[in-house]
């Protein structure tokens, strides 16, 4: 039986709140006005799913929220984006996540409430519903604490099904980076940038660390901001440029990425064409404010990797 969804996403449901302005808050009671407020689609797994279907794969969802606000609009916006919800389990009582951010272009400062984002576990992700999926990915691995335990397990599950495995862990703030070995052996594809490389392969260089990592992983990719993108797969590595785009936002960039490369990956494509429709992915994300407004077309990726 053919999959029904290219993608299965397992991860967080959270909307962000961005603030843009070229402030800083202060405590004091003291009042600073912002450029403008929007409320977005939020969660690396949602915006990479987004991105996902924009660029025209079926892609599935699943993870908690509750039957609040902030859930029912992540719900409708990812339905309105061509993202499968049906598996999205909705907990009574429960309080969906928010996401703050205060965005100064380039840079920006990040403030989580996890509600349920951490609440998903591998146990929710059935067999069945593995199935129905080519690809399994799951991205903010440090917010997501009860599917940590499970996770390894989860991955090696999926690909003993033929389901093919992707990983963008995000950012830990515990900054202790600790307890990915078993995890990284049942990952096809892993997408981390380079900071947070670095701090797993405990090394201040990218290409170190890229030169440890992609030992223990079929496929890697490492986003480099600006500078583009370094993949390494059958011990070769390659390179990326960036591409020139007026950046007005850089939220979910990252996972914009990471939604090429899978598409790429999924394709079949070399590791060189698929990092270069990751880094198209990525740039063009940030022409808008939010994660999913500046999202890339397929055409627009295509047209891109002709030139």
């Amino acid at each position: 039986m053919m999959p029904t969804f290219d993608v299965l996403v397992a991860g967080e449901i959270n909307p962000d709140l961005i603030l843009s302005g070229d402030v800083e808050p202060s405590f004091g009671q003291v009042e600073k006005l912002v450029d403008s407020a929007e409320l977005t689609i939020g969660s690396s797994s949602a915006i990479f799913a987004c991105a996902a279907a924009r660029l025209g794969l079926k892609v599935a969802f699943i993870g908690k929220c509750g039957e609040d606000v902030f859930g029912r609009f992540m719900l409708d916006e990812m339905q309105k984006r061509m993202v499968d919800v049906g598996n999205v389990i909705i907990v009574q009582g429960g309080t969906t996540g928010l996401s703050v951010i205060m965005n100064r272009g380039a840079d920006r400062a990040i403030l989580t409430y996890l509600g349920l984002i951490s609440k998903l576990q591998a146990e929710d992700i059935t067999e069945n519903l593995l199935r129905q999926s080519r690809h399994l990915h799951v991205a903010s691995y440090f917010l997501q604490g009860s599917l940590q335990p499970g996770l390894p397990g989860l991955f090696q599950r999926a690909r003993s099904l033929g389901v093919t495995t992707s990983l963008d862990t995000n950012f830990d703030p515990t900054v202790k980076w600790q307890g990915f070995e078993d995890l990284l052996a049942a990952t096809n594809v892993f997408l981390p940038n380079e900071a947070e490389a670095c701090s797993l392969a405990r090394t201040e260089s990218v290409d170190a660390a890229a030169d440890i990592l992609s030992g223990q992983v079929e496929t890697l990719a490492v986003k480099l901001g600006p500078r583009g993108a370094l993949g390494v797969n059958d011990h070769q590595k390659t390179r990326a440029p960036s591409i020139p785009v007026e950046v007005v936002d850089t939220v979910g960039a990252g996972d914009s990425f990471d939604a090429g490369f899978i598409y790429g990956y999924l394709q079949n494509w070399p590791i060189e064409k698929t990092l270069h429709a990751a880094v198209i992915c990525g740039a063009l994300s940030t022409r808008a404010a939010g994660g999913t407004a500046g999202q890339a077309t397929l055409p627009e990726v295509l047209s891109l990797l002709r030139e």
